[in-house]
């Protein structure tokens, strides 16, 4: 039964039968259960076998007297309250009984029946507030081992979480990067096959791609820019995917007026065209624009100068430089120091001044082939090649095919596969790879 249903139990000490039955008759009418001893060892008898509340013991008792009786009772059950009954001349022993037995009252002999059964209320209150005290407190104590307890496994909870989230969030960056990647590889992939309806020496797309990645290597451009730069200049010519090929061998400047026309609409159609591939919307806005002139005469929005975006300055660059070379601006191909100075005769009206001559010196320096020349990178027959090989450049077939992108990791798989192509196409391919040692990206699958 809980404390708080339980009726309070008091134990009555005196060696006079007539006192237990005086405070007996005092206290039938309260609800207590009452216990009686006669004595000190009787007492300490009916404490080690019921659970008492409260001891009122008379002071003076043959052997064990009041006092020690209620230090004894302090030292073994300090819970259960003790108050002394003395007579008018025992101060000495009511003294004793506050120091050793830590009473909480005295009362005198003769008591006042009022006033006993109020100290006995008052004292049982006590008590009683005094255990709900505890109670309390044990409870607090208790609950904030538990909110501590569960505090730490939130925490921990959250740390394994986040760490999960933020691991989550990696790989989908990773994958996310990758697919960029391959967004860059399928464009170069789709320019190879659009490029394959042009005559050989008419094919400038992969000369394109690599005049801009050059240029972005160069200057050091964000990955970003650099990506749509790349995916800008494998698909610039993807709005003439419907045009005869009449049409599409046909130099610019030799266009009649319908024609002009069409051709004037090239750079919107292909914008038009990459609309619903998100990660190619940046690369489209450059390809709208890359007809744009630095005047304001070009096509097909009239741009004029610093309100043209860069990357489409850019790529005009690049497009007008290897078209210019392969006879499909003028009728008559330009060599490459003509197509140079062509560039150099034009900037400030069709050319931004400013990027024109850092395009000019990017071509001046580099080779005919844009690649400066790079010790760390070995031309390895395919019957050479190793697993681990990274590829320094694309490889493409000799119809202008693109077979393997650059930065791609050789396999067995990869080299059984190019010696196969060889020998169907009947050709010998040098791959260009970087030495191992010198390959400091990781490694693609």
């Amino acid at each position: 039964m809980s404390e708080a249903r339980r009726r309070p139990t008091l134990l009555l000490v005196d060696d006079e039968a007539h006192i237990l039955s005086a405070l007996r008759r005092v206290l039938r009418d309260e609800p207590y259960e009452l216990l009686t001893a006669s004595g000190g060892a009787a007492a300490l008898s009916l404490l080690a076998e019921h659970e008492v509340d409260l001891v009122v013991s008379d002071a003076r008792m043959p052997g064990l007297d009041g006092p020690c009786l209620l230090a004894e009772v302090q030292r073994r059950w300090p819970d259960t309250l003790r108050i002394l009954l003395t007579g008018a001349t025992d101060l000495d022993t009511s003294i004793r009984a506050i120091n050793q037995g830590r009473i909480y009252r005295y009362l005198g002999k003769p008591w006042n029946d009022d006033e006993l059964r109020f100290t006995l209320r008052q004292a049982l209150a006590h008590r009683h507030a005094e255990h709900e005290r505890q109670r309390l407190e044990r409870l607090t104590l208790e609950q904030n081992r538990r909110l501590q307890e569960l505090n730490a496994g939130l925490e921990q909870r959250v740390r394994d979480r986040t760490a999960e989230l933020q691991q989550t969030a990696d790989m989908l960056d990773l994958a996310y990067e990758e697919l960029r990647r391959s967004y860059v590889t399928t464009t170069e992939v789709f320019s190879a096959l659009l490029t394959q309806r042009l005559p050989r020496d008419k094919q400038g797309n992969a000369q394109v791609i690599a005049l801009v990645r050059a240029h972005a290597a160069l200057h050091q451009l964000p990955e970003a820019e650099s990506r749509d730069l790349a995916m800008a200049a494998a698909l610039y010519n993807l709005g003439k995917l419907t045009w005869d090929d009449h049409l599409l061998n046909r130099p610019s400047d030799l266009l009649h007026r319908e024609e002009r026309e069409r051709y004037c609409g090239y750079p919107a159609q292909g914008e038009h065209l990459l609309m619903a591939l998100e990660p190619l919307h940046d690369a489209g806005r450059l390809i709208r624009h890359h007809q744009e002139r630095w005047n304001g005469t070009g096509f097909p929005d009239q741009l004029r100068g610093e309100a043209i975006p860069v990357g489409a300055r850019l790529l005009k660059l690049a497009v007008d430089f290897v078209e210019l070379q392969c006879g499909l601006v003028l009728q008559r191909p330009l060599p490459r120091p003509e197509a140079l100075q062509f560039l150099d005769r034009y900037a400030g009206r069709l050319y931004d001044p400013e990027l024109c001559q850092q395009f000019i010196d990017l071509c001046t320096r580099c080779a005919p082939d844009l690649h400066e020349a790079d010790a760390s990178i070995l031309a390895v027959d395919t019957r050479r090649l190793e697993p681990g090989m990274v590829l320094a450049r694309n490889l493409q077939a000799e119809s202008g095919m693109l077979l393997l992108n650059a930065g791609k990791q050789l396999s067995h798989t990869l080299i059984d596969k190019l010696i196969a192509f060889e020998a169907s196409e009947g050709a010998r391919y040098l791959v260009q790879v970087r030495r191992p040692e010198a390959d400091t990206s990781p490694a693609k699958e």
